[in-house]
């Protein structure tokens, strides 16, 4: 097979096209022939040489994938050669063929394409998890979702509308905030322009959010926990704007407030079984409704993967951006 490896870390130019050994799955694993691969954030650290995969995964990157299965390894059932799937990866989404726990795999869901499906395993694994099985967001409370434009804010934005939240979302300038109003924002806020807290804080008749959904980390810290509600929750999953920062816990003392910060790749195999299972059980039904939807900036070919990843470091996409196979 062929796959994107990396021979060096560096920029862009660093993810070459090059034949690579075919996988064989192991004991609980099918091997996937891939259709398309998405581009996470993560992908770009691993390139820089900054986010090594988890022991045992593919080194290739590429978080999630769409495609068939071509063959099962020893104990797997449920799934069948030929099955249309989407998966969850500890890496190794940029290639030909990959082999991936049993648990990791998703049917495509009804009314989505095979390639579109590539968009939804990573996303929506991390939103359910932090934002529901994490913070608990319930109907009527006020969700904030910091960059709301990228492929985690806007699956956040559709999920928190779903469930009868209202939803606040940071992102910059207005084209970003117009897409977000179209999948169903409700304030929306441009962090180049506007002070989230003022403003979430103005939307809420002083309240605040109380769940937010955090990529920035240190950058967004203190303010967060301003913008936060009485019981609220901030869940942190990026550290884009730094990783060390003052936390105030007199203020979160007197919020009765909880900070989580959590990651998805590392997780064991189980733990990600679990958040799959509950994304299948919870998250295709409203796909398959209407409700919810993949958005998709662009398909570029897998081969010309450097240019999905110039694209995601300009942040000039709304959702995800994918290569196909």
């Amino acid at each position: 097979m062929y796959a994107i490896t990396i021979p060096e870390p560096g920029g862009p130019e660093a993810l070459i096209w090059a034949e690579a050994p075919d996988p064989v799955p192991g004991e609980g694993e099918v091997l996937v022939e891939v259709a398309a691969a998405a581009v996470n954030r993560a992908d770009v650290l691993q390139r820089q040489g900054f986010y090594n995969p988890p022991p045992g995964a593919s080194p290739y990157p590429g978080l999630e994938c769409s495609g068939r299965i071509a063959a099962l390894g020893p104990g797997v059932s449920g799934w069948s050669v030929g099955d249309e799937v989407c998966a969850l990866l500890g890496g190794g989404g940029y290639a030909q063929k990959v082999a991936v726990p049993a648990g990791q795999l998703l049917p495509v869901p009804e009314g989505v394409d095979l390639v579109t499906a590539a968009a939804l395993p990573e996303v929506a694994c991390t939103v359910w998890s932090n934002v529901f099985m994490v913070s608990h967001l319930r109907p009527g409370e006020t969700l904030l979702v910091h960059g709301g434009g990228s492929g985690i804010g806007t699956m956040a934005i559709q999920l928190g509308k779903a469930v009868g939240a209202k939803v606040a979302v940071t992102a910059g300038g207005p084209a970003k905030l117009e897409r977000c109003a179209e999948l169903g924002a409700d304030i929306l806020i441009d962090y180049r322009e506007q002070d989230f807290v003022d403003e979430v804080l103005k939307a809420t008749d002083g309240v605040g959010a109380d769940v937010i959904l955090d990529i920035m980390g240190a950058k967004y810290l203190e303010r967060n926990v301003r913008a936060l509600a009485v019981n609220g929750r901030l869940a942190i999953i990026g550290l884009q704007g730094g990783a060390k920062g003052e936390l105030n816990l007199g203020a979160l003392l007197t919020k009765r407030a909880a900070v989580t910060a959590t990651s998805l790749r590392g997780r064991p195999a189980s733990e990600k079984a679990t958040i799959v299972a509950a994304v299948r059980e919870h998250v295709w039904p409203l796909i398959a409704g209407g409700q919810v939807r993949p958005v998709v900036d662009r398909t570029l070919p897998l081969a010309d993967a450097a240019e999905g990843h110039r694209v995601l470091e300009a942040s000039s996409h709304v959702g995800k951006v994918l290569l196909t196979a």
